[in-house]
């Protein structure tokens, strides 16, 4: 039987499965309930190993095929963690948990690779070790960076690895990558400007942080329009402006923005670091006040292997019959971290004409799920063919 007719009978319990992922969302690293679900299920399934606790809340399976001779050792990752939104989509299974929700699909994530793990043990139709990695914490804790620090890809012997995400706009089950950079490096950055604060009657006793403000928010993008080559990607966001005052007739003595940094290579990433901290204190100087930067280097640009990139575009053919060139998404995602360590991929799977990710009305679309399953089943398969 084809794989993906076989998710196509399992369609029912992986639905059901994820639904209940989507019920009950954790945050970061709480993702306590949908560990401990994701480690039953995996014992169950018949796994030769099941560890927990890896990046604090992760879970890894190991399953053998039906030989070894191969030595060789894949690793497939999901992430398994919510966002902390207000659910707006009405569904029977919505969120029971206020102020969290699965808006990104990362239920839909988790289960699909559940889905792929049951298969794989059951019928173990490959030559060499599948390693399952259900990470925590993708949406801003650095979960990833956390499993690789606990040593996974040496204490699992994994030499490549491959991950998933689904994604609102392309058909159901259809697939998009490519190679080389593919999401960016999103870093974030404090500026707090000091003037001198007064009376809004007389500005000229004050130096006014908010004016001050106002040009430095202009002067950013600056980085992009005449420090950047134009072919380079590069996006400054101030995202944030709070004034130490709250009174109509008082110019501020303090004013604090926040933002973000995306680029797609090392690079841009350091002139873009340089010229912030450059740019903030010399447009404050100019008008008698200070700026003190604070620059944090978040996930870094996530890099598909060219190799690998070719594989995972020829299983994605030869599971839905297509697999177009993906984008650049100036969107992080700390899978970068484990395609550090090893080499890899990481594919986009259509999620049909949905709300976007992270939005309150997103929901993830069941009809993709014997797709990815049939992705991730058909890359171990595929490159780990049974003797």
């Amino acid at each position: 039987m084809p794989v993906k007719n076989r998710f196509a009978e399992l369609l029912p319990e992986i639905t059901a499965w994820r639904r209940d992922l989507h019920e009950n969302p954790e945050i970061l690293f709480e993702t306590h309930r949908t560990s401990a679900i994701v480690a039953e299920k995996l014992q169950g399934f018949g796994c030769d190993e099941v560890v927990t606790g890896i990046g604090r809340t992760g879970v890894v399976g190991v399953i053998k095929g039906k030989s070894s001779g191969s030595g060789k050792v894949i690793g497939l990752r999901a992430d398994m963690d919510a966002l902390p939104i207000h659910e707006q989509t009405g569904l029977d299974y919505a969120s029971k948990t206020d102020g969290a929700m699965h808006a990104c699909g990362h239920d839909g994530h988790t289960a699909m690779l559940l889905g792929a793990a049951q298969y794989l043990a059951e019928t173990r139709n490959f030559d060499g070790t599948v390693v399952v990695i259900f990470q925590p914490a993708e949406e801003g804790g650095g979960g990833g960076k956390e499993m690789c620090d606990d040593g996974m890809m040496d204490r699992f012997g994994i030499q490549e690895v491959y991950g998933m995400h689904n994604w609102p706009g392309r058909p159901a089950g259809t697939f998009a990558i490519r190679p080389g950079a593919f999401f960016a490096a999103t870093d974030q950055f404090d500026i707090i400007i000091e003037g001198k604060g007064g009376h809004a009657a007389k500005p000229q006793q004050t130096v006014d942080s908010t004016l001050v403000a106002a040009h430095v928010v202009t002067a950013l993008q600056s980085i992009a329009s005449r420090n950047a080559d134009p072919v380079d990607q590069i996006v400054v966001s101030v995202t944030s402006i709070e004034s130490s005052s709250k009174a109509f007739n008082v110019i501020a003595q303090r004013v604090a923005l926040k933002g973000t940094v995306r680029t797609m290579s090392a690079e841009m990433r350091d002139l873009a670091e340089t010229r912030l901290k450059a740019i903030c204190e010399g447009t404050a100087a100019t008008f008698g006040a200070t700026a003190d930067v604070t620059y944090y280097r978040g996930y870094p640009c996530m890099v598909n292997h060219e190799d690998q990139t070719a594989f995972a575009a020829d299983v994605a053919k030869s599971v839905s019959g297509d697999c177009e060139d993906a984008p650049l998404v100036m969107g992080g995602e700390d899978f970068a971290f484990m395609l550090e360590e090893r080499p890899g991929a990481y594919i986009l799977v259509g999620n049909g004409d949905t709300a976007s990710v992270h939005h309150p009305e997103y929901n993830f679309n069941d009809d993709a799920i014997p797709a990815g399953c049939s992705w991730w089943a058909e890359i171990v398969e595929q490159r780990m063919p049974a003797a």
